[in-house]
């Protein structure tokens, strides 16, 4: 059965949670070793109304199928080696976002639309790096915006060479705003495209086409239609090739989440989510596994999507979504574990045991996805480790992915008193964006401080050790505890949410640049700042006036 929904809980949320036959836009087949993802968007299926997405134009609903059938490749079809997406419409790959729902969107909606389709376009270049899944964009018609930032996730573009066919990345001369997916990042950092040829490329409408595009760097091959098809083919073959995934392995079907949403909390197996509107914070508690988890291969496979670091990483990940589209007034999320740190530790050692088997290997990718998801969250992240926590092994990367972390010491009930356990695992099994490990990012890579917590590796640690090390910000005994807690949870909440979501980002990400912190940097500066600005929806600005027939007005000020 699918979630239950309690009465008073909202009608309108938004459900991140969806399987094959619910699709409205996509359609995926498997062939062996190749997968193709086929493009046909219902104009009538918006996710919500007061637009049309014409031209296979995108919303929310339409990449939310597209995370769906990621995650069905990766863990139902292991067999599959390279996706082919391409589109069912005629001389249209893909237009973009649609430009309709963007000018009736809210502030926010447009942001998290656009962090979400980020998220999903890094999700498929994460695959690519990590999983051995390779994706070929088979561009058969006109691709821009989106469509064209859609295509640049891919390994490899071909684009049908038939005169009109062209890729564009037109936001900044139609609407006054950037491409919103990561466009300009993987057009310099990605494809190296000489940044004067980016600039003619980014300030015209009409895009580029042909051989002009392939010596641009803008795509990798051209071919005529009577050759496009056996040209793609050919390609998803030879990417095949170059991956390991397994031809004969059995997929895991990916049930249906268990879920009850009510007003005020998610309930899942092993996450939990409550709701205080009063202090605008919302507690996450992450559960250990209640019984024994398997060991080995044949364990691992047997348990299927009930396999716990599996079922716990999806509950988080919906969780995760849901807080961020459905609840952006709950500015601070509390991180909190239940349950005991040995069956932590335990699946922790599997998941590095067997790290190169398939279905570990793509459990491993969708915790490091879902623990960089909570990074890049415009939240307040503040981690409590209190008695009966099992902050260990990878259930440590959420107290290391806090902005703070608050220790309970219990210096005279020993036994009552938290410990965190730090593991190899957290020495580089679930990087950040930035390629650094969470520790790394802490002690800014600096060798004593790490090598000191590799001397404590599995150990368990109780505040005042946790706290010598560096590996919690505050470790207040049980008189101070309640004090300090809700004075930090208080003056969060009185602070500016703007300010802190550009102080939360730049004070995560201070290791080394990468294409995806540049992507997100640029989302959550210039793009946010953008989206606000009359030039792009004032009464005039470009994105309101888009298809009125009028002209947009612009504030001829630079700024």
């Amino acid at each position: 059965m699918n979630a239950a929904v309690a009465d008073t809980a909202q009608v309108d949320r938004v459900d991140y949670q969806i399987e094959p036959s619910q699709y409205r836009h996509w359609s995926l087949r498997t062939e062996g070793a190749i997968a193709t993802l086929t493009l046909d968007i219902d104009e009538n299926g918006g996710l919500r109304p007061g637009y049309k997405l014409k031209l296979n134009s995108y919303d929310l609903g339409v990449d939310i199928e597209l995370n769906d059938a990621l995650n069905r490749i990766r863990f139902e079809h292991p067999e599959v080696r390279s996706v082919i997406v391409t589109s069912a419409k005629d001389r249209i790959f893909c237009s973009g976002a649609n430009i309709f729902m963007l000018g009736v969107s809210s502030h926010a909606w447009k942001v998290n639309f656009c962090k979400f389709t980020n998220e999903t376009r890094n999700g498929m270049e994460d695959s690519s790096a990590h999983s051995g899944l390779k994706f070929i964009a088979a561009v058969n018609g006109a691709c821009a915006g989106g469509g064209y930032e859609l295509a640049l996730a891919c390994d490899e573009i071909i684009l049908v060479d038939d005169r009109s066919s062209a890729v564009s990345l037109p936001e900044v001369p139609l609407l006054g705003v950037l491409p919103g997916t990561g466009g300009l990042t993987r057009v310099t950092d990605k494809r190296k495209v000489r940044h004067d040829l980016a600039d003619i490329f980014c300030t015209t409408t009409e895009g580029v086409r042909g051989q002009k595009a392939k010596d641009w760097r803008l795509v990798d091959h051209v071919a005529k239609p009577a050759q496009f098809a056996q040209k793609v083919h050919e390609r998803a073959q030879a990417l095949a090739e170059q991956s390991d995934r397994p031809a004969g392995a059995q997929g895991v079907p990916l049930r249906p989440l268990q879920r009850l949403i009510e007003a005020d909390a998610l309930r899942y197996g092993f996450v939990t989510v409550e709701i205080d509107r009063a202090k605008r914070a919302a507690t996450f508690t992450v559960k250990a596994p209640g019984a024994d988890q398997p060991r080995d291969v044949a364990g691992i496979e047997a348990a299927g999507v009930d396999w716990w670091p599996l079922q716990m990483a999806r509950e988080l990940d919906d969780a995760i979504l849901s807080m961020r589209t459905n609840e952006p007034d709950i500015g601070t999320w509390l991180l909190k574990t239940e349950g005991d740190a040995q069956a932590v530790l335990a699946a922790d050692a599997t998941l590095r045991e067997h790290q190169q088997h398939w279905l570990v290997r793509e459990t491993t990718g969708l915790l490091r996805r879902v623990f960089s998801r909570l990074d890049v969250s415009s939240r307040t992240l503040f981690a409590l480790v209190e008695p009966g926590s099992c902050f260990a092994g990878l259930l440590l990367e959420l107290a290391l992915a806090g902005d703070r972390s608050y220790m309970l010491a219990l210096p005279d009930d020993e036994a009552a008193a938290p410990r965190i356990v730090a593991t190899e695992s957290n020495f580089g099994l679930f990087p950040m964006a930035t390629g650094q490990s969470r520790l790394g990012r802490r002690f800014y890579d600096e060798a004593p401080a790490l090598d000191a917590v590799r001397a404590r590796l599995s150990q368990p640690l109780d505040a005042d050790a946790a706290f010598a090390l560096g590996l919690v910000t505050s470790n207040p005994d049980d008189i101070d505890w309640a004090d300090e807690v809700r004075l930090a949870i208080e003056e969060r909440a009185a602070m500016s949410p703007d300010a802190l979501t550009g102080l939360e980002a730049n004070l995560r990400f201070n290791g080394p640049e990468t294409m995806f912190t540049r992507i997100f940097g640029r989302l959550t500066a210039w793009q946010n700042w953008i989206f606000q600005r009359p030039n792009a929806v004032g009464d005039k600005g470009a994105l309101k006036v888009y298809g009125k027939g009028e002209k947009a007005q612009f504030d001829l000020n630079r700024v």
